[in-house]
């Protein structure tokens, strides 16, 4: 098999593909209030164009996948389409990010699949300000959908949190004790300066604040290894500590502080065909026109070329005007 690898000798064997940038959310730190542009019907990545990419990527190494949007269950068809996702690639891991609102309609079909992981956003478990942050939506949707995909034995389900001051650093702990009282492993994200009209300095909780606030709280012991237990050795942004007493775990992703660039082993796809080996670069290879084609060892080649461009650090790149919504969360 081959090994796709940057020019800094980084071996890409992650993608995220964004299946569609729609959402049923407009989350204040992902997008404006107004929402982004959306993209026509035409411009996004068709089912088997997404699996014919997935053909490409395996053949070049990729190992996981993990299917993004948007909110990707908004996507009809979602379910068919993981369905023959799994036939075609038995061996690939591949997991799933989602805001759960839409879950409880299908986590017994995702049980099936074998899903190496599923990731679900929750950035507060208070109803109202959970419409608040979200600008739309119940809470319990989301908690039904947890409850659900724990019934079906959907195995490594994580919960992230997008730590904002001002907005939800006051239920820290709730947030954290909702996900130890269902065997969740809560991750706590640095908010991120994708978006200038959306990201505020003011608002960033960094992760020495974060483990000062839990200290007071417990005995963290640094845990070793990162999140993605399949990896040897594991190279997932996830830094881990576990409370010596009651041994609950959580996990803070210094996605700013402390940026892992230099153990990066992924890749992106938007909804609209463009790989970015750099979440912060607006620059991206368009595989649409390819895919489309069918032309597999162009495809190859545009991929392995679009990663050997790969920066060494976001500072390189960073330039304030993306979201994620449009990059794929």
């Amino acid at each position: 098999m081959a090994c796709l690898s940057d020019a800094r000798g980084r071996r890409i064997d992650y993608a995220r593909i964004s299946v569609t940038d729609r959402c049923n959310y407009r989350c204040v730190y992902c997008m404006p209030e107004d929402g982004v542009p959306l993209l026509g019907h035409s411009e996004v990545m068709r089912y088997e164009e997404i699996l014919f990419l997935c053909g490409a990527l395996e053949e070049l190494g990729v190992r996981k996948i993990r299917f993004t949007g948007g909110e990707p269950l908004v996507r009809r068809d979602m379910m068919s389409f993981l369905i023959e996702f799994r036939k075609r690639f038995p061996d690939m891991a591949v997991a799933l990010t989602t805001n759960a609102a839409l879950l409880s309609r299908y986590a017994g079909e995702l049980a099936a699949l074998r899903l190496s992981g599923l990731n679900i956003s929750l950035d507060t478990v208070d109803p109202r300000k959970f419409r608040e942050i979200t600008r739309t939506g119940e809470i319990e949707d989301v908690f039904e959908g947890i409850g659900a995909a724990i019934r079906a034995g959907i195995a490594n389900i994580k919960t992230n949190t997008v730590l904002i001051r001002g907005f939800n650093d006051d239920e820290l702990l709730n947030i954290m004790q909702y996900a130890w009282s269902n065997d969740i492993v809560p991750r706590l994200i640095e908010f991120m300066p994708l978006g200038d009209d959306v990201w505020n300095r003011e608002k960033f909780i960094g992760a020495t604040e974060i483990l000062a606030i839990m200290s007071r709280h417990g005995e963290w012991l640094r845990e070793e290894g990162g999140d993605e237990s399949e990896e040897d050795p594991p190279r997932g942004p996830a830094k881990h500590y576990r409370d010596r007493e009651t041994g609950r775990m959580f996990g803070i992703i210094e996605a700013v502080s402390n940026h892992f660039c230099a153990t990066c082993n992924r890749l992106r796809v938007t909804a609209e065909g463009k790989m970015k080996a750099c979440l912060f670069g607006h620059a991206g290879t368009d595989l649409l026109p390819l895919l489309r084609l069918r032309d597999m060892p162009a495809l190859k080649t545009a991929i392995a070329e679009g990663v050997s461009l790969k920066p060494g650090d976001w500072e390189d790149v960073r330039d304030g005007k993306l979201s994620m919504s449009v990059i794929g969360g």
